[in-house]
């Protein structure tokens, strides 16, 4: 009986050994926290419509089919504006339809009546229709800003698929190990073993469906903001000082026109404060005014013992 104890535990040991790191234990989405692979981002401004991917290689769709090519994710983000809100969503919604992209999520914020309307946006592409995405969002407005991001997770990918392999391996042993067992306490042992392999099979599995779809679907946010005018894009010195006289007669334009608003907004306080200030007017000259009385003029006192001048000559020293 012992050494048929023995013999269960170092076949469970080695089983166990078979795994590797697969016995470690890991939540989804853990390869994020482990990956030193090499991380790329981009920034820059753009003109209105033609945006385009400075990140993505034009042949990125292809390579991203082969097995050997590295696991890379983009994604980018977009901030742009438009005069015309509804043109803009609508372009932006047949570029989602035309590139079998879908809407993971969308806000929208304001009024159509005070033409002060926003929305974000959560696309996901694929990533074979990312460049095309792109330019098709660029000709919904104007284009403010562009972010991109390309993030490699080629060695976590190769890990994950090596632990499953490991795990796989250690299930096969164990389903070996079971139909070899004698007692009931050995049975229940290697079945608890199977549990917890199961358990991180299942878990890795998740990890790398998550990898997979995070590396075929680029995500693409799109801030929309609905102005009166767009935002001047000149850059040279002489554009960007016609940029801002034009700039300026419309602040001043804008100021005016809130003014406006703002006064029939408060109409009934200023009719208010018109009849307030005119009845008090209207007091103020009914009331009598006080007569001024005259000042009283001022006589030097008179002296009380006249000095007559003196005769006698004055002594001479």
């Amino acid at each position: 009986m012992k050494k048929r104890i023995t013999r269960i535990t170092a076949a469970l040991a080695a089983a166990a050994l078979l795994a590797g790191c697969g016995s470690i234990s890991s939540n989804d989405g853990g390869y994020y926290a482990t990956e030193a692979a090499a991380q790329e981002s981009c920034n820059y401004d753009s003109a209105a419509g033609g945006t385009d991917s400075s990140l993505m290689p034009a042949n990125a769709a292809e390579a991203a089919t082969d097995e050997t090519a590295q696991k890379i994710i983009y994604n980018a983000s977009l901030s742009m504006e438009s005069t015309d809100f509804d043109a803009a969503r609508e372009t932006l919604m047949a570029a989602v339809e035309a590139n079998n992209a879908w809407m993971e999520s969308t806000s929208v914020y304001g009024t159509e009546k005070d033409h002060d309307r926003s929305a974000d946006y959560t696309v996901r592409v694929p990533v074979d229709n990312y460049r095309a995405f792109l330019a098709a969002v660029g000709e919904a407005g104007s284009v403010r800003n562009v972010s991109e991001n390309a993030q490699n997770i080629t060695s976590s990918y190769i890990d994950v698929e090596s632990r499953l392999a490991a795990l796989e391996a250690q299930r096969t042993r164990l389903n070996e190990l079971a139909d070899q067992a004698e007692t009931t306490a050995d049975l229940l042992e290697i079945e608890s073993q199977l549990s917890d392999v199961q358990y991180q099979l299942e878990n890795y599995t998740r990890q790398l469906r998550n990898m997979d779809q995070q590396v075929s679907y680029s995500t693409v946010d799109i801030y929309l903001e609905e102005v009166a005018t767009l935002t001047p894009t000149g850059v040279t010195f002489t554009e960007r000082i016609a940029d801002a006289f034009g700039g300026g007669w419309d602040a001043f334009v804008g100021f005016v026109q809130g003014l406006v608003i703002a006064l029939v907004y408060l109409w009934p306080v200023v009719l208010i404060a018109v009849v307030v200030v005119f009845i008090l007017r209207k007091f103020w000259k009914k009331r009598p005014k006080k007569e001024k009385l005259p000042k009283p003029t001022q006589t030097p006192p008179p002296a009380e013992y006249p000095v007559k001048p003196s005769d006698e000559p004055k002594p001479k020293y």
